[in-house]
C-alpha cells in the first residue's frame, strides 16, 4: 500500500511544491518530486518514479486524499494502466491520510525548518530533499518495522 500527498514550501521566487509517494509497509519514500507548479505533473513525476522503482508492481493500493491532481483522468489511467489501484479518503479528514501527512510533517521540521536557510527557488528545495530521501530511506530508523531503515 502507498500513501501520497504533497506540501508547499515559502521561498524567494514564490511557492514550491514536494510530492511524496511512501510505502506504507516498507516506510519507505518510493516516489518524489519537487516543482513550481503544484498540477498533475508534479504529482505524476513522483508516481511514475514510484512504479518504476517498485518495478511496475500490480495491485498496490494508492491512498491519496481527493486533490484534483490524484484525482486528474492523466493520474487515474496512469495508476490503471500499471495495475495500482485507487483509493480516495473523505472529504477534509487528514487522519485518512496520517502517513503522508506525518512524512510531509517530519519533511518541514527536518528539513525545511531546520536548515532555516532562505530558500531561493526549487533547485536548492530538490537538492536538500534529495538528500534527505536518501537519508529516510536508508539511514533513519523506524520504529514500525523493529527500528530499520527501509533499505
Amino acid at each position: 500500500m502507498w500513501v501520497a500527498d504533497f506540501t508547499y514550501i515559502k521561498t524567494t521566487c514564490g511557492w514550491v511544491y514536494t510530492a511524496f509517494i511512501i510505502d506504507v509497509f516498507a516506510r519507505a519514500i518510493v516516489g518524489w518530486n519537487v516543482s513550481n507548479r503544484m498540477n498533475t505533473d508534479m504529482v505524476m513525476a513522483a508516481l511514475n518514479q514510484a512504479i518504476a522503482d517498485r518495478n511496475h508492481p500490480k495491485d498496490v493500493i494508492h491512498h491519496s486524499d481527493r486533490g484534483t491532481q490524484y484525482l486528474s483522468i492523466r493520474y487515474t489511467s496512469r495508476m490503471t494502466d500499471s495495475g495500482v489501484i485507487a483509493s480516495v479518503g473523505t472529504k477534509g479528514d487528514s487522519y485518512d491520510n496520517a502517513l503522508a501527512e506525518k512524512v510531509n510533517g517530519l519533511y518541514k521540521t527536518e528539513v525545511i525548518h531546520y536548515l532555516k536557510q532562505n530558500w531561493t527557488g526549487g533547485n536548492d528545495v530538490e537538492l536538500a530533499t534529495l538528500e534527505w530521501v536518501d537519508w529516510f530511506n536508508k539511514t533513519r530508523l523506524h520504529s514500525k518495522i523493529g527500528y530499520v531503515s527501509p533499505f
